[in-house]
């Protein structure tokens, strides 16, 4: 079934390339800094968190500008690229109505879209890194491996979310509420330290896929160091597994969509 979705998207391959092309310039029209955003939203934001974080709430992580930062734009690839393909589906009704189109394009197209946004915010990742002067090392070369698992990630979980969304429309209110609790136990602000005497909630925090796609990232980047085995094998099993069953949920439910869009 895989193999069948993969010959269809290359099929319509440039119908996906447009419609991220499209997203593009309607996120980015009449802004004047353009796709600049993409590089100063995650500078800004980071600046304002840590100076908050830095003076009010202090935790013991070295070079912590660079520790939030590198968390905060993968989280917030996963934020903007899930809650796109959550209502990815029913935005395109009216397309769908008319002509076939596979229907699975549209939410990877929203999670590819969030996607090219992401590697506009490595370049602030990437500046930083030279402004502290962290030392380039071999393990600089694995960074695409967290980002390309989190992508498959969020590729699957974007997929199972616009199916819920065709027969509830109300899970993207509740969506915003989780995604603001999802954050909070994602070690993207605070160290896992921090929370290591709370058992419950530190269990919680490891249970998060996203505390090892950002754990992963951090090491190869910002520690030079390789990720466990259990670790690579934790992101490889959550990827894959939420990829396969994102794909053969949304073929099981996609010939009832109609009656619902």
């Amino acid at each position: 079934m895989l193999k069948g979705i993969f010959e269809t998207a290359k099929r319509y391959q440039y119908l996906l390339y447009n419609l991220i092309m499209r997203d593009l310039r309607v996120k980015y029209r009449r802004s004047f800094f353009g796709v600049l955003w993409s590089l100063l939203n995650p500078i800004l934001t980071m600046l304002v968190i840590n100076a908050v974080f830095s003076h009010v709430f202090r935790f013991s992580v070295e070079n912590f500008p660079l520790y939030l930062i590198s968390g905060q734009i993968l989280f917030t690839f996963f934020n903007e690229s899930t809650s796109g393909a959550l209502f990815s589906v029913v935005g395109a009704s009216a397309l769908i109505k008319k002509i076939y189109v596979p229907k699975y394009m549209f939410p990877v197209e929203k999670v590819m879209f969030s996607f090219v946004n992401l590697l506009f915010s490595m370049i602030a990742l990437v500046l930083f890194l030279v402004i502290y002067r962290v030392k380039a090392t071999l393990t600089m070369l694995l960074f695409p491996i967290p980002i390309l698992l989190l992508l498959m990630f969020c590729i699957g979980f974007g997929l199972i979310l616009s199916v819920f969304c065709v027969f509830f429309r109300d899970i993207e209110h509740l969506y915003r509420v989780l995604t603001t609790a999802w954050m909070y136990l994602t070690p993207v602000i605070y160290p896992l330290d921090a929370i290591a005497g709370n058992k419950f909630v530190y269990f919680v925090v490891q249970l998060n896929p996203l505390t090892h796609y950002i754990m992963f990232f951090r090491n190869v980047v910002l520690y030079g160091t390789l990720p466990t085995q259990a670790e690579v094998l934790i992101c490889c099993g959550y990827s894959v597994f939420f990829l396969v069953f994102g794909f053969v949920f949304f073929k099981l439910k996609q010939d009832k969509f109609i009656l619902h869009i």
